[in-house]
């Protein structure tokens, strides 16, 4: 990985030695960026660690109907959520589905990254084939358990397996997934359904790890932030323009389903932990956050305001603000973040296209295991020989 290590982090080549730089390193990534996760952020980070800038190429959605069905997503939501995670440095909008060499010359990029799974045009042609025939071309470690192929099933699902843990739960949920048409011994192994394993060292690579400074405004806000979307950017983008320092209290997926109920959350509290700490905004997350603020939560971070956006406050209990303490101390405020966007809407925009989505992700899974397939056939044939 020239200088990297394993895990995509920096290695002392790549980083610790500026000095003996004759140029900035500019790095190529493209994509659809459909429907955002922490999956994109963690490839974007590994980007970012083998040079000094990222740029990021996205999809039309025409291109992507094309070649892979519709988005979820406009390709103006696409490009607002890329430019929100921390690692990008430039957005582009318009990238060709395969990746030319004429388009890193554009962007005055030394080199193309993606992740260890093959993307496909519709006639099934490597996306990524001149770049890597150019030598132009490297590859980082793909986020295990999360796709958002995988996403938009844990949707049509209907189910509230996907955020509970051990191996009986998920096991339901694989056999739910023939609900939607698919064989769930036959998932594609890049983007079929797994489970995320989370670590403390994922969360460190994801976290700035900075403290807040004497002396800065620190703002505090909660909520389940699912489906990590342009309306939640939004509404961290207006809270951060209120202090200096930004801490996001997630809560678990208990309370978030006693709050929400029916399937939710669609993704699980470690899930949504890096979907938030990859946002350029958040300086901090607490983890597991009470859903009442609290006084020792209010000291511990010496939280000067507390924020909420436009959404219903739903009582604890059915009786008790969760707000009621830092109102009564004067530091609570509303924001207003004018996007309407909410987690149930994504729902809503996926229930609604149910049959153009499930037939989207068969259609993506087939390609993906006969590719796999190939490639395996071929190892074992290399090997022989």
């Amino acid at each position: 990985m020239n200088g990297a290590n394993l895990d995509g982090t920096a290695g002392e080549d790549e980083k610790s030695r500026p000095e003996q730089k004759s140029k900035q390193i500019r790095v190529w990534c493209d994509g659809c960026y459909d429907m955002v996760h922490f999956g994109h952020a963690n490839s974007l980070r590994q980007a970012k660690a083998l040079g000094d800038e990222v740029i990021v190429g996205i999809h039309t959605d025409e291109e992507i109907t094309k070649h892979k069905g519709p988005p979820v997503f406009t390709e103006e939501e696409r490009v607002k959520m890329v430019k929100g995670i921390k690692w990008v440095d430039e957005v582009v909008l318009g990238a060709p589905y395969v990746t030319t060499l004429e388009v890193l010359d554009e962007h005055n990029c030394d080199f193309c990254v993606h992740g260890d799974d093959i993307t496909m045009t519709a006639e099934g042609v490597d996306t990524y084939h001149l770049v890597k025939k150019a030598n132009r071309y490297k590859e980082v470690k793909r986020t295990a358990g999360v796709s958002t192929t995988d996403l938009v099933g844990r949707m049509l699902l209907l189910t509230k397996n996907h955020f509970r843990q051990g191996s009986a739960e998920y096991a339901i949920e694989k056999e739910g997934s023939s609900n939607m048409g698919q064989d769930s011994a036959a998932k594609s192994p890049w983007t079929g359904c797994s489970q995320f394993l989370p670590t403390t060292q994922k969360i460190i690579q994801f976290s700035d790890g900075k403290a807040p400074k004497p002396g800065d405004k620190i703002v505090y806000v909660a909520g389940a932030f699912d489906l990590f979307h342009v309306g939640h950017l939004d509404f961290l983008e207006k809270a951060r323009q209120l202090g200096d320092y930004l801490i996001v209290g997630l809560h678990t997926d208990p309370v978030v389903n006693s709050y929400k109920g029916s399937n939710y959350p669609i993704m699980n509290l470690h899930e949504r932990v890096l979907s938030v700490l990859a946002c350029k905004y958040v300086n901090e997350v607490v983890i597991g956050a009470p859903y009442c603020v609290t006084d020792e939560l209010l000291d511990h971070f010496k939280v000067d305001v507390v924020c909420h956006g436009q959404t219903q406050i739903t009582l604890e209990d059915g009786k008790i603000d969760p707000y009621a303490l830092p109102k009564t101390r004067g530091t609570f405020t509303l924001i207003d973040s004018s996007n309407s966007m909410t987690t149930e809407r994504i729902v809503e925009r996926i229930i609604s296209h149910r049959l153009d989505y499930e037939q989207r992700n068969k259609a993506k899974e087939k390609k993906e295991i006969e590719v796999y397939e190939a490639l395996q056939r071929a190892k074992i044939t290399q090997k022989a020989g």
